[in-house]
């Protein structure tokens, strides 16, 4: 018997893992020192459990354990990453023409589109590059929007609403061939496909914790130290997180997103390959019993448990509406509330009719066969129930 409703949204976020909520708890009351408190053995512990979640988000990376501040989440590693070039590049330029140009996709998250925003109102440059109809960046577009200004390009590793996997890789190689800083929005692939600042030339990379089944309020952003990468602090205070991001450390969340990286690490592979079976089955069912059903983004560089989907003719807030045992969404968390079709829809080419038909469906690590088997009944039940006996929308 399938329990409803059935959380299929793991892209806005995801449950705690049980596991990750028993490692945090002794630092809300035993262990509750203040990680920059060094006089004395509570400070000593608090400092000890942030170092140790420091190690364990780095070795998912492949980086050093320095490399990495935490902050709040991605939003802010994001701004942090972003502005905090900019501004160092600015107040601190290289030459006599310092670089003021940044590249993003058109389909990047709201937060880093934002934040290219406020720097085109400072005086930078931004451009904002599209993407193929399969949600991939062109490289020889890509290379062909760097210049000599360019100081930084801003990617999606992967991507929250359709979920494809952009080629990091060889970005990263055309950045630094370029001398261009290579910045990641990570928080998508961060726990769920391998990373590697070293093969991928991250230079910046931002994740947070409650995407991989750790506590909300918590990120980090990776600052490559060789060659050293440098930035203006967004937050002045007490120079905490090597002066970067000032403020008072939440130990219990740094515990729980080192935690939830370990747990990660250890069962990747098994858990994409899980998933990846349990979406592609979810796929063949649905595709079967829905005409005209069509799968939004590459087919195949994408996240294993993520399905973007159009339903012609079925608007997609009528559909969810038809199915309350569902926890589905029509795209971004962060933009839910705008009734406009999907930015990053439209980036694809599709026409306002068919992003409005779009659904964003998110398998994760309690997601099982029995409930996708539920899913694919109750979508196609809710399809039916709207379409008229000649299949026509109602």
């Amino acid at each position: 018997m399938v329990q409803t409703p059935i959380y299929m949204d793991n892209h806005a976020t995801t449950r705690t893992d049980p596991r990750v909520v028993e490692a945090m708890l002794p630092y809300f009351t035993e262990h509750f020192g203040n990680a920059a408190s060094r006089t004395h053995a509570f400070g000593w512990k608090a400092e000890e459990a942030v170092d140790q979640a420091r190690a364990q988000v780095a070795a998912l990376l492949g980086a050093e354990p320095r490399e990495f501040v935490f902050a709040t989440g991605t939003t802010e590693s994001n701004n942090l990453a972003i502005k905090g070039a900019a501004h160092f590049a600015r107040a601190y330029p290289q030459g006599e023409k310092w670089r003021d140009h940044i590249v993003a996709l058109q389909t990047e998250h709201k937060c880093v589109l934002e934040s290219c925003k406020e720097l085109e109102r400072e005086g930078f440059a931004v451009t904002y590059l599209p993407v193929e109809p399969n949600g991939l960046v062109s490289l020889t577009e890509l290379e062909a929007a760097i210049s000599e200004r360019t100081l930084l390009v801003s990617v999606m590793a992967a991507h929250n609403e359709i979920g494809v996997i952009q080629p990091l890789t060889e970005i990263g190689a055309l950045c630094r061939s370029r001398g261009v800083l290579f910045h990641s929005d990570a928080a998508q692939a961060f726990g769920k496909m391998p990373l590697d600042v070293e093969a991928m030339k991250f230079d910046l990379a931002s994740i947070s914790s409650h995407k991989i089944y750790g506590p909300k309020g918590i990120g980090a952003l990776y600052v490559r130290r060789r060659p050293r990468v440098r930035l203006l602090p967004l937050i002045d205070g007490g120079g905490q997180e090597r002066g970067l991001r000032s403020g008072t450390l939440p130990t219990p969340l740094c515990v729980g997103l080192g935690y939830a990286a370990a747990i990660a690490g250890e069962e990747m592979e098994a858990e994409a390959d899980r998933l990846s079976r349990l979406r592609d089955g979810l796929l063949r069912n649905l595709a079967r019993r829905i005409p005209g059903l069509r799968i939004n983004g590459d087919a195949e560089r994408r996240l294993a448990g993520s399905l973007n989907l159009t339903l012609p003719g079925i608007p997609a807030r009528a559909l969810i509406e038809a199915c309350p045992s569902l926890a589905i969404s029509t795209g971004s968390a962060c933009t839910s509330a705008s009734v406009e079709p999907s930015y990053v829809l439209r980036a694809l080419c599709l026409p306002d009719e068919l992003a409005n038909a779009s659904i964003r469906i998110g398998l994760g690590r309690f997601t099982t066969a029995a409930e996708v088997e539920f899913a694919a009944d109750a979508l196609a039940a809710a399809v039916s129930g709207l379409t008229g006996a000649d299949g026509a929308p109602t």
